[in-house]
């Protein structure tokens, strides 16, 4: 099975990328029939760590390891160098980036707020996954949200004029309480089948 941690913001804060994305190129092109992907409202998520493919027979030791890590992840230090010990962690959607070249070019919006705290329970889930021999993307983590695959739908142009348009976006703050695992069932539509959540 192929799996992901992610943490999935607020309805209202993907309301209101939502409303963003209808002012962008690719969601102007998608409304009119271009063939450009965007991502399904029920499938917008912030990836934590791609676990890849896993054996069904590891999915008890997938859950003890990030049930550690949830247990274990603490807020990072404060701007002040002492412990945050009072509130949650709030993350923002904002700015914008691009990953990869036409026509395999991914459009995605950033975060703004407590990112270290994303990056805190990444690197505390990557470990635990690790000390029981269970793979993770090794790549550097980038905390973002995948907004649309442009395709050959839009120009190069038009897409790098998107991703500008998202340097002057900022939604709505929510609090990090909750991180799941996720089973990707990939194919032309993938379908994101929620398996455990774990308070944070």
């Amino acid at each position: 099975m192929r799996l992901f941690v992610a943490i999935h913001p607020s309805p209202e804060a993907l309301a209101d990328l939502t409303g963003e994305l209808t002012r962008l190129r690719v969601g102007t092109a998608h409304a009119s029939g271009v063939d450009v992907r965007l991502t399904p409202p029920d499938n917008l998520h912030l990836t934590v760590v791609f676990v890849g493919e896993v054996a069904d027979t590891r999915l008890p030791e997938v859950r003890s390891a990030l049930d550690r890590a949830a247990r274990t992840w603490r807020p990072p230090p404060g701007t002040d160098g002492s412990v945050e010990v009072v509130g949650v962690p709030r993350l923002r959607l904002g700015g914008g980036g691009l990953f990869g070249v036409a026509p395999d070019t991914v459009l995605w919006v950033g975060l703004r707020g407590d990112v270290d705290a994303l990056y805190a329970v990444s690197l505390a889930s990557r470990r635990e996954l690790a000390a029981v021999g269970l793979p993770s993307d090794p790549r550097p983590y980038v905390p973002h949200l995948t907004l649309a695959r442009p395709g050959k739908g839009l120009s190069p142009e038009s897409v790098e004029a998107d991703r500008a348009a998202l340097d002057g976006y900022l939604g709505p703050a929510w609090p990090v309480t909750e991180m799941a695992l996720v089973r990707s069932h990939p194919g032309p539509r993938p379908v994101y089948e929620r398996l455990a959540a774990w308070s944070l």
